[in-house]
């Protein structure tokens, strides 16, 4: 198996698998400086360096900017080159293109950067800037050399269909779409987005790929403990939720024991097989980077991503 993957059409080159970085900083959703705090994603960061892994996605909205501040002083302290993805929001208050320039350059300014692999539209927002718009002054930053690739995130097929035409006027290629996307949430199939990007050659980034940690077999319903922050509240945690995925659970832990493998490493890997796909697992610590790291440089067979694919249709 290829360990670098080009995002969308002839851009930058990136490993195959990404660590998400929004519980870096995030005292919100994940409980930063709870459980876990800067020494453990410090050590996060450097284990899945070593690994191999160097392709890192922030927002600026991660902890209020916290989570691109940290990975601009984790990059000063080695040597390895590493590519960083962040995101832009498009808030009610900005509706110019000057905004999306500022935003950028604050940005930069955190990551300590000159330049950033790929910059990213959050969510798809045009009620107060159109996509036009939008598009066109990320476009501007990518003459201007600031960013190597543009991408959305969370964006329809049709919408991506739209930021990818624009984009295309200028000579650029819409290289991402950012998307919920696992084993137990495959909607992205049903919707058109996974076919679409392959029509046009962009490449899916899947947020969420172990679902929150319902993949990781950390969970079950014999078991007991609940996860913490917000998704205390998700019914999936709940026991009827964990016995509807208990046969997925199963079949990972088959496969796992079959390639030496964790059923989170085995879920990651079907990901990969979907060709376009590069799944950005988030780490908090230096066991989970590195379990992350550990889904790369083997293959299921076809068979067995077929298998998967099967069980868990009722996700589509």
């Amino acid at each position: 198996m290829e360990t670098t993957i080009t995002l969308g059409k002839n851009g930058p080159i990136v490993t195959r698998l990404g660590i998400g970085t929004w519980a870096w900083g995030d005292k919100l959703f994940w409980n930063y400086g709870g459980d876990y705090g800067l020494s453990q994603v410090k050590e996060a960061f450097e284990a899945a360096v070593k690994a191999g892994v160097t392709f890192f996605d922030t927002a600026e909205v991660y902890g209020m900017g916290e989570s691109e501040t940290l990975l601009g002083k984790f990059m000063k302290q080695i040597d390895t080159p590493v590519d960083i993805a962040t995101k832009y929001g498009p808030l009610p208050w900005r509706f110019s293109a000057s905004s999306v320039a500022d935003a950028l350059t604050a940005s930069l300014k955190r990551l300590q950067l000159p330049q950033i692999t790929l910059y990213q539209v959050h969510w798809p927002f045009t009620f107060f800037m159109t996509q036009e718009t939008l598009m066109n002054a990320l476009a501007d930053e990518v003459q201007q050399g600031r960013i190597k690739s543009v991408g959305v995130s969370n964006y329809s097929a049709i919408e991506m269909r739209q930021a990818h035409e624009i984009l295309a006027k200028r000579g650029v290629p819409l290289a991402v779409n950012q998307v919920n996307y696992s084993l137990l949430y495959r909607k992205i199939e049903t919707q058109g987005i996974l076919a679409t990007a392959k029509e046009l050659d962009i490449t899916i980034l899947a947020y969420s790929p172990l679902a929150q940690g319902l993949l990781t077999g950390k969970y079950t319903p014999e078991k007991a403990n609940k996860p913490d922050g917000a998704r205390k509240f998700d019914d999936r945690f709940n026991e009827t939720g964990l016995r509807k995925i208990a046969p997925v659970l199963d079949l990972l832990k088959q496969l796992g024991e079959k390639y030496k493998k964790t059923q989170a490493q085995v879920a990651l890997n079907w990901l990969i097989a979907q060709e376009n796909v590069i799944p950005i697992p988030g780490a908090k610590n230096l066991n989970q980077a590195t379990q992350n790291a550990g889904a790369l440089g083997w293959s299921l067979n076809p068979e067995e991503v077929a298998q998967l694919e099967l069980l868990t249709r009722s996700w589509l």
